[in-house]
């Protein structure tokens, strides 16, 4: 067969998985820039809540991105891509899109990316924390 039944991530799920995201933010007391994207990378959902950094507003989108195109967590690099470490250099890659420090996550249902969070303006503790709430919306499977 040539075609694969896949998942895919609607609008209607990109805007739950942000308001679950924001209502974290909220608890924690830190306004933040949160993006989601589709399995490909693209801008789906964006939010900048009242009081989130403007410097973070391309941090948030570059997070979804590198979550969703390398299918693991932005935090999983922040070891591997130090300087003398196997992955170094990677931030550089995709016109310095690639993020090496926490708060960006893969979004995976039935086994399958379908896209990516991004989560940006606190520390990077933070932003993975608010990240993984925004994750915690979607359906157990």
């Amino acid at each position: 067969m040539f075609l694969k039944d896949s998942v895919k991530l609607t609008l209607d799920g990109a805007k739950a998985i942000l308001a679950a995201a924001e209502r974290k933010a909220k608890e924690i007391g830190v306004p933040m820039d949160i993006a989601i994207v589709d399995e490909g990378g693209n801008l789906l959902a964006f939010e900048r809540m009242d009081g989130a950094k403007i410097t973070s507003i391309d941090i948030a989108i570059n997070k979804a991105f590198t979550a969703a195109g390398s299918r693991r967590g932005t935090h999983e690099y922040a070891d591997i891509a130090a300087p003398g470490k196997p992955a170094f250099g990677i931030h550089v890659s995709n016109q310095g899109r690639f993020m090496i420090f926490g708060g960006g996550l893969p979004i995976v249902v039935k086994g399958e990316v379908v896209g990516g969070i991004g989560c940006s303006s606190g520390t990077a503790e933070e932003d993975r924390i608010v990240a993984q709430a925004g994750l915690d919306a979607l359906p157990k499977e």
